[in-house]
């Protein structure tokens, strides 16, 4: 039963081989962007920390600001 599941009557090979290689596109793909959004969450907050009062204060009170802020878990 298991063997049958496994060997697809002669096309498991290539049947598990394509599942293998897009679980590894799709896990290589997610590492990427998740490593590339903590750069950019890095990046944001250091240069939204540099601002000066003035620019600050205007740029908390605008939306986009408010909501990368929530969203980033900043203390900011």
């Amino acid at each position: 039963m298991i063997t049958d599941l496994i060997l697809m009557n002669g096309y498991g090979a290539y049947v598990w081989s394509a599942f293998a290689f897009t679980l590894i596109g799709f896990l290589s793909l997610y590492l990427i962007i998740n490593f590339q959004l903590k750069k950019e969450q890095k990046r944001f907050e250091k240069n939204f920390s540099a601002l000066t009062e003035e620019k600050y204060n205007v740029a908390i009170n605008q939306e986009i600001y408010k909501e990368i802020l929530k969203n980033s878990g900043s203390k900011i």
